[in-house]
């Protein structure tokens, strides 16, 4: 017999199934919507919907976006011959809240990692040599300090050295095996003030 209706253990479900949110977890969310009105429900069910359905990626840094085109990649006053490259669309973000970057971005939506079957062909780099069209002067590596984002910065320096363009790695503010969507905004400063070349 289940604990709880079968509405709700439906639903607890499918909070599960969201990153880092575990059974107990879960269910208070579902109890919190049990709490809600049913405008709120309505509205709640309507944002994730228009969430999955309105978001899309900017055709230029295939970062999130609610139009064709992203506000940075959109901002006549970024510098566009310097190109953050950035796991997922939350790094960026984390880089951006530094206020101190004034460059573009790209999003790779992932780093090639053999043991899941990921490699550069299931990532966003066909797109980023595509950018590197003489206008760039420096790309940053900016993936996270993990066996597979190492990985992937040593394929992308390989690949974009021959372009005669200058690569940079962010330097190790951030901890070894660290995620930069959790790093602090000091140590991202550091991090991308302290970035080394790579050719």
């Amino acid at each position: 017999m289940a604990e709880y209706p079968e509405q709700l253990e439906r639903l607890g479900d499918w909070f599960r199934r969201l990153d880092g949110i575990g059974k107990k977890t879960a269910m208070r969310m579902a109890f919190s919507v049990l709490d809600m009105n049913e405008e709120e429900v309505r509205d709640f069910a309507a944002s994730m919907i228009a969430a999955k359905t309105d978001i899309r990626l900017c055709k230029i840094c295939q970062n999130i976006s609610s139009g064709e085109i992203c506000p940075v990649c959109a901002d006549s006053n970024r510098d566009k011959s310097v190109i953050c490259v950035v796991e997922d669309f939350r790094a960026a973000t984390a880089v951006e809240k530094v206020r101190e970057y004034r460059g573009m971005y790209h999003v790779l939506h992932g780093v090639i990692s053999p043991m899941k079957g990921i490699g550069p062909d299931r990532l966003k780099i066909r797109e980023l040599i595509a950018r590197l069209d003489g206008s760039v002067k420096e790309v940053i590596i900016a993936t996270d300090p993990t066996p597979e984002g190492e990985t992937t910065a040593m394929y992308l320096s390989k690949l974009i050295s021959p372009l005669g363009v200058k690569i940079s790695r962010i330097a190790n503010g951030v901890p070894v095996g660290g995620d930069l969507e959790y790093a602090d905004e000091i140590t991202l400063r550091r991090a991308l003030e302290g970035r080394y070349s790579m050719n």
